[in-house]
C-alpha cells in the first residue's frame, strides 16, 4: 500500500512538473488593440573567447494576431558584427519531424544598434525584429519539437541549433529550446 501510495505521489508530482505555467503581460495600446506578450525566453548561447551571442524569442499576440518577437544580442570587447533585417528577412525553422516553418518579417529594415556597458567595458549591439507566422505553422509548432533555427538577415544567413536543453552560461538558468512552441503557443491563444 505504502508502495503504491508512493507512486501515486511521484506520477502526481511529475504530472505538475510536466505542465508549463503562462507567464503573459497584456498592454492596451492608445488605439485600444491589445497586446499580450510572453517573456523572453534564450534560444541559443554562443560564449566563446570574451565574444557573446544569444538569441531569444517571446511571443505576442496583437489583438488575435500571433507574433514572434526576435532578439539577437552581442557582446564584446570589441565592436560585434552589426545584423540587419528588412522585409525580405525570414525565419526557417526546422521540426524534428523534417518539415520546415518559415517566417516572414513584419517590419522595415532595422539594424541592431550599439550600446556601451562602461562597467564591463563591453560594446553591445541589440537587434529587434517582428516575424507573422505562415498559413498551418501555428499547427505544426504546437505538435512539434524545432531542431533548427535559420536567420536570413538583410545581407547573409546564419544557422542556429537548438538543443533540448539549454543551461546558459551568462544567466544562470535551464531552457528548453526544442520545445519553446509547445510550452508557449498556448499562453497567448
Amino acid at each position: 500500500m505504502k508502495k503504491l501510495l508512493l507512486l501515486a505521489f511521484a506520477l502526481a508530482a511529475l504530472a505538475v512538473n510536466a505542465q508549463t505555467e503562462c507567464k503573459t503581460t497584456e498592454e492596451k495600446n492608445e488605439d485600444g488593440t491589445v497586446v499580450k506578450s510572453t517573456p523572453d525566453h534564450m534560444m541559443y548561447e554562443k560564449v566563446f573567447a570574451g565574444t557573446s551571442q544569444f538569441l531569444f524569442f517571446s511571443l505576442s499576440s496583437h489583438d488575435g494576431t500571433p507574433v514572434l518577437n526576435f532578439q539577437l544580442l552581442a557582446k564584446s570587447k570589441d565592436f560585434p558584427k552589426v545584423y540587419c533585417l528588412d522585409k525580405a528577412s525570414r525565419i526557417f525553422i526546422q521540426l524534428t519531424n523534417g518539415r520546415i516553418i518559415t517566417l516572414i518579417s513584419a517590419l522595415e529594415e532595422q539594424c541592431s544598434g550599439l550600446v556601451y556597458d562602461s562597467a564591463e567595458k563591453n560594446n553591445i549591439r541589440i537587434l529587434s525584429g517582428m516575424f507573422l507566422f505562415t498559413k498551418g505553422s501555428l499547427e505544426e509548432l504546437e505538435k512539434n519539437p524545432i531542431s533548427f533555427i535559420r536567420v536570413k538577415y538583410a545581407t547573409e544567413t546564419v544557422d542556429y541549433p537548438v538543443k533540448k536543453e539549454l543551461n546558459s552560461e551568462t544567466m544562470a538558468t535551464k531552457y528548453y529550446p526544442e520545445s519553446y512552441f509547445i510550452n508557449t503557443l498556448k499562453c497567448i491563444q
